[in-house]
């Protein structure tokens, strides 16, 4: 899009697509607030919970790359409806579900649902707004879902615990089927006038834009961007926060219900700071996810090496640095637009979500491998419990470090020369610059 401002309607469009996606969200850490009141409906011990999660977290994983093909090959309308009506059936089958295996299969749906859902907005982000406005409007989009988080730590989890299981999914179900019609009344793939959809790519075609995206280190720079920022902020909200919190370090619920609202007021604070940044600095957006990384392993640490229960402050500022991951994960995005031809958009950003979300289900497994084998819900399972986010880190970091070597060689080969940040730093030091 050539011009500076968004076309008539832009917003009315955006906006039902972020009530999808905030919706989408919310279904998504419906159990993050229910995760206690599952284990005792199906007898469920900490490894069956977090397999709750894991499949759903797996099954949104291994779509985004199918997602984002099909999204190049169909629009995205059609995703985002098709996984609004997946996501409030499978909430109705919760709701019901008294048995294991139907409450497994309806968490696998969500995770479907869900996975149609975020690419897809963005698709319709980039499709209807200027390029220089596309990073912060994907950074809002990205912290305005995350009220979904709220949703569900707050008004879910009053009726959960006030009127049962049923009325609490019942009611989520039926804020998907309220999206789901707004996105039918007003979502549009690209604006009026603007150039037709190129005709469906043949299989080869569709094998070839899977294989440049994947080859092109800028996509990898924000696969492994997306998996070092998002994991740990993601897992505490969708299922370890809650029992952490009240079970490992003495909160109540509803204090750790705050906890949760407050990780996403922070992360709504952080978002249009790191899409401003994003925009104005696009050569230095690693050494924003490098510091995010740093920040969050550091805090971690912190917590763990003091004995339960943590001053609140401290807990506080675990929840604020982990608000700070959701937005900076929305950078690996950023490296998919900008380093992908229009054409394979979709399928860089697939690979890039891959990442996170790969690495929240390796975390999710790992977490309740180890609350199992060390005594259950108890505070000093959850001190080693949570140490296995560390090798993660570890290894993000490095590919992060790597992808961005061979993007700077790319960008080199292109003509664009990034500087030490040394330099930047020193040219601003100096009297006018």
């Amino acid at each position: 899009m050539a011009t500076s401002s968004a076309p008539r309607g832009a917003y009315l469009v955006w906006s039902a697509g972020l009530l999808a996606y905030t919706v989408a969200v919310l279904q998504r850490s419906s159990f993050g607030v229910a995760g206690l009141d599952a284990a005792e409906r199906f007898d469920a011990s900490p490894t069956v919970l977090a397999g709750f999660l894991v499949l759903q977290l797996l099954v949104y994983a291994a779509l985004q790359v199918p997602v984002g093909l099909l999204l190049d090959r169909f629009g995205a309308r059609a995703m985002v409806l098709a996984g609004g009506l997946t996501m409030t059936a499978a909430q109705v089958m919760v709701a019901l579900a008294t048995a294991l295996p139907l409450a497994i299969a309806a968490r696998v749906l969500v995770g479907v649902g869900d996975a149609l859902t975020f690419i897809s907005v963005l698709s319709v982000v980039s499709a209807w707004f200027p390029a220089r406005r596309v990073p912060l409007m994907t950074q809002v989009t990205a912290l305005l879902g995350q009220f979904g988080q709220v949703l569900s730590a707050i008004p879910l989890a009053t009726l959960l615990h006030g009127y049962g299981w049923t009325t609490a999914f019942l009611a989520a179900a039926a804020a998907g089927l309220v999206a789901t019609i707004a996105v039918l009344a007003v979502f549009a793939n690209r604006p009026p006038g603007s150039p037709a959809p190129a005709p469906a790519a043949s299989p080869r075609e569709v094998l070839d834009g899977l294989v440049g995206a994947w080859r092109h280190p800028g996509t990898r720079l924000g696969l492994w961007s997306h998996a070092g920022t998002q994991f740990s902020g993601l897992v505490f909200a969708l299922l370890w926060g809650v029992p952490y919190l009240v079970a490992g370090q003495g909160m109540s619920p509803a204090g750790a219900s705050v906890m949760l609202t407050v990780l996403v007021a922070a992360g709504a604070v952080a978002g249009p700071v790191f899409g401003e940044f994003t925009a104005r600095h696009p050569l230095r957006r690693s050494w924003l996810v490098l510091t995010v990384i740093g920040a969050t392993a550091l805090v971690w640490a912190v917590v763990l090496l003091v004995p339960p229960p943590a001053p609140l402050w401290l807990l506080v500022l675990l929840v604020v640095v982990l608000a700070a991951n959701g937005p900076c994960s929305a950078v690996g995005f950023d490296y998919a637009r900008t380093f992908n031809p229009e054409h394979r958009r979709g399928t860089a950003v697939g690979i890039v979500n891959v990442g996170g979300f790969t690495a929240s289900l390796l975390t999710t497994l790992l977490v309740g491998a180890v609350l199992g084998i060390a005594g259950g819900y108890t505070p000093e399972a959850f001190r080693i419990a949570w140490l296995v986010q560390f090798p993660i880190w570890a290894i993000t970091t490095a590919g992060v470090l790597v992808a961005r070597r061979k993007a700077r060689r790319v960008l080199a080969e292109e003509g664009t020369v990034v500087p030490p940040l040394r330099e930047v730093l020193r040219r601003r030091g100096r009297p006018g610059s």
